[in-house]
């Protein structure tokens, strides 16, 4: 929660204050692009994440029992951490 308070907070700032800086508009399809994949790619990393801590799974383990059914969940994360990845790529391309 705190990592999406703070990094949507960030780059809001961005878009405001950097055509202000440079005098360069920014495209705004590109915007929206990143926007949205950085929206689901975070929700789909820390929403599941709090779904397995419902579930039970425990905190701080460096490795899973595939036993345990936490497996395919935890892809599920990883896959929205990709995207919170990729989410970078507009950005770059638009500043």
């Amino acid at each position: 929660v705190v990592f999406g308070t703070v990094v949507f907070a960030m780059f809001s700032g961005f878009y405001f204050w950097w055509p202000k800086w440079t005098g360069k508009m920014l495209n705004e399809r590109l915007g929206k692009i990143h926007f949205w994949l950085l929206f689901i790619g975070f929700h789909t990393t820390f929403l599941v994440q709090h779904w397995l801590g419902v579930l039970g799974m425990p905190r701080r383990y460096a490795t899973y029992q595939p036993e345990d059914g936490f497996t395919w969940m935890n892809q599920l994360s990883t896959v929205g951490a990709m995207i919170l990845g990729v989410s970078m790529v507009p950005f770059i391309f638009n500043i």
